[in-house]
């Protein structure tokens, strides 16, 4: 496929949401986000994958066996000292070793070829079998080397990749058609909506779908369109970082709930003594009451920082004492030695307080409500009628484009199917009204009828 397709098929959507926007089939109050994970174009049942941590511990031993090695020709005068004992081997110091090992090779070749005495011949044999030996293996390590270096560039943040299309992570699909839930290479695919249209999509290489919400704003600010509003998806997409994103960096409102959102209006959480959040907290000193009426005071601020960087504080709290406790074995799984432990998250309570007030406002709360008829039916239309399950190219750019002329027909069925309908209400709109414009007339005439015959 060629590169200048899809600056192009961007320029598509941006229009075609104009259109839409001035024929008003859609408003501009909000967005709802959703993924799903689409199939790579690999063989179902025979694809080959690369893991990154089979790649680091092939790496690890790598690095052990050809220290090990070094070592023994240097302590054996096979060949000169390189490097330092501590350093380890880059693929500098490998070529040096090779370059020796060789030059000592063919000095002993050209020894066995210099002499006739079977006797020397058959040393000169013997002292060349272990460099000749020790040349095949290091030639083996600077490949294998290189090998892995290559694999981590591919792998650029990820755990997996496809041998097929370098480009597939290895991912748990729902649509499974082995029925077994094994992991498939494929793509992440996100979308934004609005009455079903939708206005903006991405690729993604991440299995995560909260890992995606920040870098998918920031394509359809810069490449589509401005930001609604409101900002919608369900609870995958739910964290901190994107509650915090959303609100201070994209200002704009998160209609998005978070994975304990259900669970946390339930009779049986509310009801449960051990869980922190319905404990009686002190705010003076800064303690909360566990349920065999002791003290949790705090203890100290931990700060922790996830694979991206994003930072988040915690403030640790530990009871007074958790020994003899009658309550110890529902309370805790801490050893009997260690008391309960309780960490807080003040921004993350902040944000979820925050996100359940805007769901209990009937505006807000209204619009959210629409998430699940809105943005799901537009993968059901594109796996359901345009049969779209699997991709047919591979590569980034390539399914990135296959992927934005199906949802673009994807738009364009639902544009023709809506004005059919509004054409069909206007047509039947016409036709009721021509109907009771005739049943008035006739009831006109026959009030004059009666009339006339009255009077006569």
């Amino acid at each position: 496929m060629n590169p200048l397709v899809q600056p192009i098929l961007q320029e598509c959507f941006i229009q075609f949401r104009n259109q839409l926007v001035s024929q008003q089939l859609i408003d501009e109050e909000a967005i709802f986000i959703d993924g799903t994970k689409l199939e790579a174009n690999v063989n179902k049942y025979t694809f080959t994958f690369i893991w990154k941590k089979s790649t680091q511990r092939y790496e690890e031993s790598l690095r052990e066996k050809s220290k090990s090695y070094y070592q023994q020709l240097v302590e054996e005068q096979i060949i000169p000292s390189i490097c330092s004992e501590d350093d380890e081997l880059n693929t500098g110091n490998l070529k040096q070793i090779i370059d020796e090992l060789e030059m000592k090779v063919s000095d002993l070749s050209t020894k066995i070829e210099n002499t006739s005495d079977v006797q020397e011949r058959k040393e000169l044999h013997s002292e060349r079998k272990e460099p000749k030996k020790a040349l095949k293996a290091f030639s083996d390590f600077i490949y294998r080397k290189q090998k892995y270096k290559e694999q981590h560039d591919i792998y650029n943040d990820r755990n997996s990749y496809s041998k097929t299309d370098h480009d597939a992570t290895f991912m748990r699909m729902k649509d499974d058609h082995m029925m077994i839930g094994q992991l498939k290479p494929g793509y992440n695919v996100q979308i934004a909506t609005n009455h079903q249209y939708v206005l903006a999509y991405e690729t993604f290489l991440n299995p995560t779908d909260f890992k995606t919400m920040i870098p998918f704003l920031d394509t359809i600010k810069k490449s589509y369109f401005d930001l609604p509003k409101y900002i919608v998806a369900d609870a995958g997409y739910g964290s901190e970082e994107n509650y915090q994103a959303i609100l201070d960096n994209f200002e704009r409102t998160p209609l998005i709930t978070y994975t304990m959102y259900q669970k946390e209006h339930t009779k049986k959480y509310k009801q449960n003594p051990f869980i922190p959040d319905n404990w009686i907290y002190n705010e003076l000193a800064d303690t909360y009451i566990c349920p065999n009426n002791r003290e949790v005071k705090f203890r100290n601020y931990s700060t922790r920082a996830d694979k991206s960087g994003f930072k988040r504080q915690f403030k640790m709290y530990e009871c007074e004492s958790c020994l003899n406790c009658p309550v110890r074995a529902l309370c805790t799984r801490a050893k009997s030695s260690k008391n309960r432990v309780v960490q807080k998250n003040g921004s993350w309570e902040y944000f979820k307080a925050h996100v359940r007030e805007l769901l209990k406002e009937d505006v807000t709360g209204e619009i959210y409500r629409q998430r699940k008829i809105d943005v799901e039916p537009a993968f059901g239309n594109l796996k359901a009628n345009l049969a779209f399950n699997r991709f047919s190219v591979r590569g980034t750019d390539k399914i990135s484009q296959e992927l934005g002329f199906s949802l673009m027909a994807l738009n364009l069925r639902k544009m023709r199917k809506n004005r059919k309908d509004i054409s069909e209400r206007i047509r039947k709109n016409k036709h009721s009204e021509m109907r009771g414009f005739i049943l008035e007339c006739l009831c006109q005439s026959k009030i004059k009828m009666s009339q006339n015959e009255g009077s006569h």
